[in-house]
């Protein structure tokens, strides 16, 4: 099993929004990801998981080291709706990591306005199952 993801590049902030369950398998995927946020976007990088079933602990170590990959590059990530279960764990090593009740709440922390997905006004990227 494996994640889907849709990445949407405001102003100065960048929202990648995770779909699916963040396992093992998923974590590379994962990782790609935010290597296409790095390359794309600026600011600050929420990650919505509203739509994430779940996550193994090898996911959680991928959103560890999503954080230390942004850090290294001046950017900080944070994470709206995280699943029920509320157990990220980050270790010492790992940067302050902000969490949002949902993404409405996150983007109102950035002031910026919410995305209905249709990227009209904003660049955006997915991969091709992403659910509509």
């Amino acid at each position: 099993m494996t994640i889907e993801w849709r990445y949407t590049a405001h102003q100065d902030l960048g929202v990648l929004s995770v779909a699916g369950y963040l396992g093992r398998d998923a974590a590379r995927r994962f990782t790609g990801a935010i290597g296409w946020v790095l390359a794309r976007g600026a600011g600050p990088v929420l990650v919505d998981l509203t739509e994430l079933r779940g996550w193994s602990t090898e996911g959680q170590f991928a959103i560890s080291e999503a954080a230390r990959l942004l850090a290294e590059h001046g950017r900080v990530l944070e994470l709206a709706a995280i699943p029920a279960d509320g157990s990220l764990v980050p270790d010492a090593s790992c940067p302050p990591v902000t969490v949002h009740l949902d993404l409405a709440s996150a983007l109102a922390a950035h002031h910026a306005e919410h995305d209905d997905g249709d990227g009209e006004d904003r660049q955006q990227w997915r991969t091709a199952d992403w659910p509509v």
